[in-house]
């Protein structure tokens, strides 16, 4: 393991200590800087759906494009966008409402005959984003991906060596956050063969507050 979890939940309670006058909830973040690896090689970037066992405190808000019977299941569930096929078109001609839309949502799901509509239609909007949709199979139901992705958070190096992450608030408890702060930790475990020689250092703080060191 590349942090031990009790000196994990004594930063983490150092960095709350320090938000606790503010007046609102602040997010917990982490930072992970990375180091003997060639970002300039894309095998070696991260790139990953991280679904935190405590969430967010507050639910990631989910997009579903859909038609039919999968768009009124994604309502039902209470997805926070469903964009059918002619909502598409309208977002294609119309790009500001198109970033606002991709703004917005945290994650978006599509039925997956839909994909190469999506990719060309708005794929100059959300591909740089990095909210290109996850698919899922035609006729399924959104709702347990809707709920997945509400607890989830997105990892992204691109080409830098260094990725940030919301791991939960100041009003959650700190063995809750730290159990978050670890599943985000097992995708740079999962990813490198050396996870040791290639994790940097681990900060951890809320919006407001001082970087906390753990690693």
């Amino acid at each position: 393991m590349i942090v031990d979890k009790d000196k994990l939940v004594k930063s983490i309670e150092e960095a709350i200590k320090n938000a606790k006058e503010r007046k609102f909830v602040e997010t917990v973040e982490m930072a992970v800087n990375l180091r003997n690896v060639d970002m300039k090689k894309p095998e070696n970037r991260i790139d990953a759906v991280v679904t935190l066992p405590h969430g967010l405190g507050k639910p990631r808000k989910v997009g579903v494009f859909a038609k039919g019977e999968t768009a009124l299941k994604a309502k039902e569930a209470g997805a926070d966008a469903v964009i059918t096929p002619e909502e598409m078109d309208e977002l294609a001609k119309n790009k500001r409402q198109g970033k606002k839309l991709a703004n917005s949502i945290d994650f978006f799901i599509a039925e997956a005959p839909l994909m190469p509509e999506i990719g060309r239609k708005l794929g100059p909007i959300l591909g740089p984003r990095g909210k290109i949709p996850q698919p899922i199979p035609p006729l399924a139901d959104p709702k347990p991906f809707i709920d997945r992705l509400r607890n989830s958070v997105k990892i992204r190096t691109r080409d830098r060596l260094t990725f940030h992450a919301p791991i939960g608030r100041r009003d959650m408890e700190p063995e809750k956050i730290a159990d978050n702060a670890l599943e985000v930790l097992k995708v740079v475990e999962n990813k490198y063969d050396n996870p040791s020689q290639v994790v940097k250092s681990v900060y951890v703080k809320t919006t407001m507050g001082p970087a906390v060191r753990v690693v």
